[in-house]
């Protein structure tokens, strides 16, 4: 039993009269604790990601603390967000890992952004073994605390990361962020999650008109312009649109009935559970299907390292290099600019042909 003690005055009277509340400067409470065998049977000394949850006011912090303190993120206001890791390959890991793909907003100064970005962002910080982290998702949607406990799993997983522990008073999380255990301040008991699965996110993909892609235009992270000509389609989950992507012809010599990826976009609250990739896939199947041939080339690592390990992408003969065919001759019929075909010819890209299942 714990034992607080604060000075009485006018207001700590007049409030103990009205509510009938007998105090004379002093409180008690009996702060919540994990029992020795449940630390040893159900947690044990190592785990990937522990969970203590409960509405607040239940004593998650201070049970918190019992594993650690949260580490204190501070931010440079006159430096860009992605300027505060190690380098280029460690910001855009880490950035990555929490679902936070928004490449403008990792050029902007932490107190710019959204709250759901700084939320992220801390997180991105804070990932490490032995980490705690106190109120995870009490201050954004439901929408970016679902990705971004996914996303958290996948990086936790892949980099091996231990005895991580989330407190949040929010119980929808718990089979996103599949926790190895969790304490439930309510019960007070400690269980077991080791074998819990994700739900299954289904995503439907529909054929839009080119107008839909004003609500993710400024979401694309080169440039918000749409060739007119292009096929367009929406992705959707429970009905709301989380995604947007349209291809352009491929005309050819060699290539007959040739389509290729023009533009792809996931709305940021849902980044980091896997859409991406998976419409990627199903526009790609959709080509295949219809008898055509389909090509894509992206810049962003995630997407071209899910498809050089996919058996249902195949590598073209240009991919992995740089851009050096962006000369402006060839393209002279788009609106790109001289500085941003510079900026292209220097980037290397991963090229693929969809093939599908069956290869």
């Amino acid at each position: 039993m714990k034992r607080s003690t604060v000075v009485t005055d006018d207001i700590t009277a007049e409030i103990s009269r009205l509510f009938d509340y007998e105090f004379d400067g002093t409180t008690t409470f009996k702060p919540l604790e994990i029992s020795p065998i449940d630390r040893e049977s159900v947690i044990g000394s190592e785990w990937k990601i522990g969970l203590i949850v409960g509405p607040s006011g239940s004593g998650k912090s201070t049970l918190l603390r019992e594993f650690g303190e949260q580490e204190p993120i501070e931010w440079d206001p006159n430096k860009a967000v992605c300027s505060h890791f190690i380098d280029a390959t460690d910001a855009e890991e880490r950035l990555s890992s929490v679902g936070f793909n928004t490449i403008p907003s990792w050029m902007r100064p932490y107190h710019v952004l959204s709250n759901g970005e700084q939320f992220r962002a801390d997180l991105a910080r804070r990932i490490k073994d032995g980490a705690c982290i106190d109120e995870f998702t009490s201050v954004v949607d439901r929408n970016v605390a679902r990705s971004c406990s996914v996303a958290i799993k996948k990086y936790v997983d892949k980099k091996g990361i231990k005895n991580l522990v989330f407190a949040t008073c929010h119980y929808d999380i718990i089979e996103w962020l599949q926790p190895d255990w969790v304490y439930d301040t309510v019960t007070q008991t400690v269980d077991s999650r080791r074998l819990l699965r994700r739900p299954e996110i289904e995503v439907e993909v529909v054929p839009c008109s080119i107008e839909a892609w004003a609500m993710f235009r400024n979401h694309h992270y080169l440039t918000g312009d749409i060739n007119k000509s292009a096929r367009c389609w929406l992705a959707t989950w429970n009905d709301e649109p989380v995604g947007f992507s349209s291809v352009i012809s491929l005309p050819s010599g060699s290539l007959k009935k040739a389509w290729r990826g023009h533009r792809t976009v996931i709305l940021p609250d849902f980044q980091g559970l896997g859409i991406g990739v998976r419409l990627s896939d199903t526009i790609g199947e959709i080509h295949i299907q219809e008898g055509k041939r389909y090509f894509s080339k992206t810049a962003h690592p995630r997407l071209g390292q899910y498809r050089e390990n996919s058996p249902k992408w195949r590598a073209t003969s240009k991919n992995g290099i740089d851009r050096k065919d962006y000369s402006r001759p060839r393209y002279l019929h788009q609106k790109y600019s001289d500085d941003l075909l510079a900026r292209h010819r220097d980037r290397v890209c991963y090229s693929h042909e969809y093939v599908g299942e069956a290869g």
